[in-house]
């Protein structure tokens, strides 16, 4: 869906974009960044609403420095900040913005009226956007990049100033997009454990440079740490006494300084081990489980790690 080749972009002094070279497969995938990364930066590229400093790019087969208007014509695009006119209703918000597309008037009307059944303000779409909580908001916005039937559209960070029911539900949304309608998604956050659940890649910059690009499977495989953790006993020592009999018993005992114990997987016979000391010593086991990578690791690995 988008190739970059040693993309680009100086502001002055700054480099938002280091020489980024990354394949963004169709589907749903995750901008990865902390703030000031360079992700809404390389969306306006994308979108040829900014020329690059040098290098180039194609999306959807495309040139980004001479085919912005064609690109436009089959990309939707969310921007992160609030943009709506207060005055407006959603619906001729997205009527017009449909035309601006170049929709036909009767066809603008009917997939508006689609769009905003999708995100769930078909209740609400007369009413003046300057009414709207932040959720609606983002809803609409959401809305207008769909009205066209884009190919793919960009997402820069759509959960902004939501509270978590809020969150959840605009990323099931997102899935929805892909899932029902087969139009691909590239999203933006800085809140890495949203994506992991919503994407099926991810591309991970950081200070303008790719840091990694590839399957959330692989970013999030297990580890093979067991996270243990145990009911307390009344002088609070209970999981200083798993820890010594386990170490004492040859494994590899360490903790996450919260209430966890991790223990190294030598084979199957921990599982049954742990459960049996804990028993041992008259405790109950709240949780024995696998321990799985994050992607927030990628930024706290030492220089030269894996990318």
């Amino acid at each position: 869906m988008i190739r970059t080749d040693a993309l680009t972009k100086r502001f002055a002094t700054v480099t938002a974009l280091d020489q980024l070279t990354v394949e963004v497969p169709s589907g749903v995938v995750g901008l990865v960044g902390s703030n000031g990364a360079g992700k809404s930066t390389l969306i306006k590229i994308l979108l040829g609403l900014a020329p690059a400093t040098s290098g180039g790019g194609r999306v959807l087969g495309l040139d980004i420095a001479t085919d912005g208007p064609a690109i436009r014509e089959l990309v939707g695009y969310m921007p992160e900040h609030d943009c709506l006119p207060p005055d407006v209703s959603a619906t001729e918000f997205v009527v017009h913005m449909a035309r601006m597309a170049g929709l036909p008037p009767t066809a603008a009307r009917e997939r508006t009226a689609d769009v905003l059944r999708h995100v769930g303000l078909h209740e609400e779409r007369y009413r003046p956007m300057g009414g709207y909580s932040t959720g609606m908001k983002q809803r609409v916005k959401l809305a207008q990049a769909l009205v066209h039937d884009p190919r793919l559209v960009l997402l820069d960070e759509p959960t902004n100033g939501l509270d978590p029911v809020g969150r959840e539900e605009m990323l099931g949304l997102v899935r929805r997009v892909h899932q029902e309608f087969g139009i691909s998604v590239l999203v933006t956050t800085h809140l890495l454990g949203e994506l992991e659940r919503t994407c099926d890649h991810l591309v991970v910059i950081d200070g303008g440079r790719l840091l990694r690009a590839s399957s959330t499977a692989a970013f999030t495989e297990a580890t093979r740490l067991l996270a243990v953790e145990v009911t307390d006993n009344p002088d609070g020592t209970a999981e200083q006494l798993v820890h010594d009999r386990l170490t004492a018993a040859g494994l590899t005992v360490g903790s996450d300084g919260a209430h966890l114990l991790l223990v190294e997987l030598a084979d199957d016979d921990t599982y049954d081990l742990i459960r049996d000391t804990v028993a041992g010593l008259g405790l109950g086991l709240v949780r024995l489980e696998q321990r799985r990578h994050r992607v927030a690791e990628i930024f706290t690995e030492p220089a030269g790690g894996p990318r």
